[in-house]
């Protein structure tokens, strides 16, 4: 483990974590993130290394906390109920999550905001949004909304810039707007709260990056568009009173991997005899001995002990996998956890997980071509493509980009800039920053020990 900053080299009266997906430290350089390069110049800019799984949750929540997935508990962006047997993705609510943010309004008094992180709903922190339209039974949206700390910050939030963009947030529409507004909040956070500590999501490298990959054109357009919102933020940070005491954080939960292979594990397993459908075509959790919930790059395969061995069996020989993790390897790599699968498996650098079970579009169930984040068991980078028979397509091989596997070409970056900023020692220079030392590196920054992180 590395040590980012010496002890008591920092001595920042407040932080701002700027949580740019899909950044790596290749990205900082005059040409292309000029804003980027100045305010964090070479030499504070290196490898953070992500945990595994390199995915939205795992990786918000041990950046967060300082934990790995097997103590924290988030192995994926979903989450299985064994007891419910329901594959849920995208939960809102807090649940028994005790982060950075909490824990030091918490004990040490410090003001603290965070924007647009995953599980929001309830937290203590002073200024929080994320979104929470108003919905049907159906899941139909009736409303934009965003759940905040405090109470009416939405409500003001709206009337002064608008709605929340949800459908510039993700899907096929997806454009640089959500994260204009997200740093639009942030400016406003600042403004009217100016907490200690500011935690601010930045999303939109990480359209581009599964849509079109990260080594392609647009991929590269996209970092010049990324840097100028960051500049306009920044520009207004350096106007403001505590400016002088500001230290910048930059991290990234992920890099991207390049792929081309689409892998469908829950087809194996009904090939096999091992998952069931219903009348609707719809996939029969209850019913199935195993079943496959994916994310990108990682599937948790949660099976009855009697078929675990065919599920094993069925799903080795895939191609395009690359590790199938039992007991011993869900150790080896951190995810020895009860919420894991019964097996997990690792795609291949160039392949990512599809949740189909369906090789006819004929027999997809409805949701396969809208967007729903509810119903569907699985992440689905689909929903950025238009389909030809609804909204969300069903060609898996327009996918160009994925993350979860954790491999040096996909680390993400860790940075410290700002007028506080202190030189940074990186031990072994050949030695990436590792995901569990943010959270120690910004208590440090702070002057704080707090016993709920430990």
């Amino acid at each position: 483990m590395t040590e980012p900053i010496p002890p008591d080299a920092a001595d920042a009266d407040r932080v701002i974590v700027l949580d740019v997906v899909g950044l790596q430290p290749h990205h900082v350089d005059a040409d292309r993130t000029p804003t980027l390069a100045e305010r964090f110049p070479t030499g504070q800019v290196t490898d953070l290394r992500p945990p595994f799984p390199a995915l939205t949750v795992p990786s918000q929540t041990t950046l967060a906390t300082g934990r790995r997935p097997d103590e924290h508990g988030d192995v994926s962006s979903g989450e299985y109920d064994r007891e419910r047997e329901v594959a849920e993705f995208w939960e809102r609510d807090r649940g028994d999550r005790n982060r950075l943010w909490e824990a030091a309004s918490d004990e040490a008094g410090l003001t603290t905001g965070v924007l647009n992180f995953q599980h929001l709903i309830g937290t203590s922190a002073d200024v929080a949004l994320t979104p929470s339209p108003i919905e049907d039974e159906d899941n139909n949206i009736l409303e934009m909304n965003c759940w905040t700390n405090p109470d009416g910050f939405y409500d003001d939030l709206r009337e002064a810039h608008g709605h929340f963009p949800l459908h510039s947030y993700w899907g096929p529409g997806a454009n640089e707007e959500g994260s204009e507004w997200i740093l639009t909040a942030a400016r406003e956070a600042v403004e009217r709260f100016d907490p200690d500590l500011l935690w601010v999501y930045v999303p939109h490298l990480d359209y581009v990056g599964q849509s079109d990959g990260p080594d392609s054109d647009a991929f590269e357009a996209e970092l010049e568009t990324v840097d100028g919102l960051l500049e306009e933020f920044l520009s207004f940070l350096t106007s403001t009173e505590r400016w002088d005491e500001t230290l910048l954080t930059l991290v990234s939960e992920y890099g991207f991997h390049g792929v081309e292979r689409p892998v469908f594990p829950n087809r194996a397993l009904r090939e096999a005899g091992l998952l069931e459908t219903d009348e609707d075509d719809d996939v029969d959790i209850p019913a199935s001995e195993a079943f496959a919930m994916v994310d990108h790059q990682i599937a948790h395969v949660y099976a009855d002990e009697d078929v675990l061995e065919d599920a094993e069996e069925a799903l080795s020989g895939l191609e395009g996998v690359d590790a199938v993790l039992e007991e011993s390897g869900k150790k080896e790599y951190d995810i020895d956890h009860p919420n894991a699968g019964d097996l997990v498996l690792v795609a291949d650098r160039d392949a990512w997980f599809q949740y189909y079970w369906w090789d006819d579009r004929e027999n997809a169930p409805p949701y396969a071509t809208e967007m729903d984040i509810h119903k569907k068991p699985g992440f689905d980078p689909c929903e950025l493509f238009f389909g030809d028979e609804g909204l969300v397509s069903l060609d898996a091989t327009k996918v160009s980009g994925s993350h979860g596997r954790v491999d040096d070409s996909a680390f993400g970056c860790f940075g410290l800039g700002g007028p506080v900023a202190p030189e940074l020692e990186w031990g072994d220079a050949d030695e990436p920053v590792d995901a569990t030392d943010v959270t120690p590196t910004i208590e440090d920054a702070l002057g704080l020990d707090l016993e709920t992180l430990r």
